[in-house]
């Protein structure tokens, strides 16, 4: 059994990993922390989860999470985890970075996104955990970023179409659409009940912190420099996101020749659903679930492609990715405490 802690575990991604790694065959759940909420049950906090996790939280202590864990999940705001993850690696043990901390390889990138990084000799180090990737280089790491909910939707359709050339690279406009809970559950005036219900609206145009993530790996990828059109948006539920991204071909391209691009790329991967022209995703589909099903098609009369891509941005965009990481690091069947059924309806 591994032997799990999770920081920062009353937060809404804190929870939903506690969700995850309860059910997880090869998991024990040995600490969980919370600032707020310290010295509370749990399933009192999430009365959910009364019946399956009855564990009391505790204040973060290193010594305690360096006693009695093998994986720690830092589930904490940006600039927190770099100043603790440097004594969980010291001292042999694996991590999972929930902050936007160690996706960067590139100080500089990070630093002009967030504030001054204090553990830069691990960056370098540090997998960036898109799971369908680097699945290689997790196989060996010890300490991966979990990547941002948006760039997952955005990378995962457009790694393979650009590792392809199939791309125009400085035509990508990338439209994306998040639940409320993509905020966090810090409260703030625009997660509000009366300011985010019956509204809809973009936030943070061509300045969202994840633009230079979604910049850097497709750059990376493609071995071009990438800069991408960016616009998040908020929508009025919970749970849930979907991205739509346009591009100009490089040549004439057809849908079948940008199925087969991603069938191949993604074949054995079981987590990400290629849909095709004729059937577009829907985060209800995806809901409480792992998978990243994608839908493509060709504006023939403007020569631009259209993808599309669902995930639920707690779990795919998040914790769930986080487990499928432990998992690839572990040497665990990537899909092990993750494969629930989706809901129908």
């Amino acid at each position: 059994m591994i032997r799990a802690g999770v920081v920062g575990a009353t937060g809404y991604a804190g929870a939903e990993l506690v969700r995850l790694l309860a059910g997880h065959p090869s998991v024990e759940l040995t600490v969980l922390t919370s600032r707020q909420f310290a010295g509370a049950r749990f399933d009192i906090v999430y009365p959910a989860m009364a019946g399956v996790v009855d564990s009391t939280c505790e204040p973060l202590s290193l010594e305690r999470l360096i006693d009695a864990c093998d994986v720690v999940f830092t589930a904490l705001p940006h600039k927190i985890p770099m100043t603790m993850v440097p004594d969980l690696i010291d001292n042999h043990k694996k991590v999972v970075d929930l902050s936007a901390d160690f996706r960067f390889q590139e100080a500089a990138l990070y630093e002009a996104a967030y504030q001054p990084h204090s553990a830069k000799n691990l960056l370098k180090e540090a997998v960036y955990g898109l799971c369908e990737v680097y699945f290689d280089e997790l196989r060996e790491a010890r300490l991966v970023g979990n990547p941002g909910c948006y760039p997952t939707s955005a990378l995962l359709p457009l790694v393979p179409l650009l590792k392809n050339d199939m791309l125009e690279i400085g035509s990508i406009i990338v439209d994306s659409k998040s639940g409320v809970s993509g905020a966090g559950r810090s409260l703030s005036i625009g997660s509000h009940f009366c300011e985010a219900n019956d509204s809809f609206k973009a936030y943070k145009v061509a300045v969202h912190r994840h633009n230079p993530e979604i910049d850097s790996i497709l750059t990376r990828e493609s071995g071009k420099e990438v800069s991408v059109t960016f616009v998040p948006h908020l929508v009025p539920m919970a749970r849930g996101m979907f991205t739509t991204i346009y591009a100009v071909p490089r040549d004439k391209l057809t849908v079948e020749a940008i199925g087969s691009c991603l069938g191949s790329y993604y074949a054995g991967r079981p987590f990400v659903r290629i849909k095709g022209p004729e059937m577009v995703p829907d985060t209800r589909h995806v809901r409480g679930t792992n998978f990243c099903d994608i839908g493509f098609t060709i504006d023939e009369p403007h020569q631009r492609v259209i993808l599309t891509a669902a995930i639920d941005n707690l779990v795919k965009g998040a914790s769930g990715q986080a487990v499928q990481n432990m998992n690839i690091m572990f040497g665990f069947d990537e899909g092990t405490g993750l494969l629930n059924v989706p809901f129908p309806v």
